[in-house]
């Protein structure tokens, strides 16, 4: 009943700010909401704000006593939206799948796959040495088993 009531207040309040999206949502047995949201063009503390304020001013205290918790996705933490990949166009991913590794530069986001561009340094075809040759990878989310951007300073 109380889980239903914060899932019907967050969607409302995800409803009226399309730019804003849910990661996660976490409700424990002492009554602690803590929930995690993500945005198109990022999330600033306002965002934050008008969530917390959306939840908790409609729930009453007297009926149910609970903590509340809004904040963004960290910097660091995996994507797990596939909206989190198309504000990360043209970053750097660090991309493991259940196959191989990749790190590049996210070039593409579609409904079913990104597309990840890098430089290599390989033997020459002819001759010795070796020659930076363009790399791309095309790869499902459904073969994605962690994907962090990679913070370049």
């Amino acid at each position: 009943m109380f889980k239903t009531a914060v899932e019907d207040l967050l969607n409302t309040a995800l409803d009226e700010r399309k730019d804003l999206f849910l990661i996660n949502l976490t409700i424990n047995e002492a009554n602690h909401i803590k929930i995690i949201i993500d945005g198109d063009h990022g999330v600033l503390v306002e965002d934050c704000m008008f969530v917390s304020r959306a939840i908790e001013h409609n729930l009453d205290r007297e009926a149910q006593d609970f903590s509340l918790e809004v904040m963004s996705s960290g910097a660091t933490s995996p994507l797990v939206n596939k909206r989190q990949y198309k504000k990360n166009l043209d970053r750097t991913l660090e991309v493991k799948t259940t196959s191989e590794n990749f790190e590049g530069v996210l070039t593409e986001v579609s409904e079913s796959s990104i597309v990840l561009e890098w430089k290599a340094r390989e033997p020459k075809p002819v001759g010795k040495g070796k020659v930076t040759v363009k790399k791309q990878a095309n790869i499902v989310y459904e073969k994605i088993v962690e994907a962090k951007v990679m913070i370049k300073f």
